[in-house]
């Protein structure tokens, strides 16, 4: 199964993860990181880097991240480079991660990135 890494500004991150786990039951495999106003970026990747390593079985990590090219997209797409099956979205949003979620255990990195961005541009 894919691991999941949202990150996004301020509380949306945590946000959207425990919606999703009042939906579908506790998520394996997935990690919320907050990005506050003042968070170094050094800390940033530091806990970008831990939830990797929690989130990752094998199969590869995807970070879904709000907003292209701000401080936590940039840390999830320079840690893409240095791991293999990692894949990075931005402008994520709570319905579109609903409907990915089931896709997790299916599909691979580059398999499933290809269907969010196509799913994105339906919604």
């Amino acid at each position: 199964m894919l691991g999941w890494v949202i990150t996004c500004h301020d509380e949306l991150a945590q946000e959207m993860l425990d919606r999703l786990e009042q939906k579908f039951g506790p998520l394996a495999q997935c990690r919320a990181v907050n990005y506050w106003r003042n968070l170094s970026s050094n800390m940033l990747s530091r806990m970008m880097c831990d939830a990797l390593h929690a989130t990752d079985s094998g199969d590869g990590v995807i970070f879904l991240t709000d907003k292209t090219g701000a401080a936590p997209y940039r840390a999830a797409a320079l840690m893409s480079h240095k791991h293999t099956h990692c894949e990075v979205i931005s402008g994520v949003s709570y319905p579109l991660l609903e409907r990915m979620y089931l896709l997790r255990g299916t599909l691979s990195s580059v398999a499933f990135r290809q269907a969010i961005v196509s799913a994105a541009g339906r919604w």
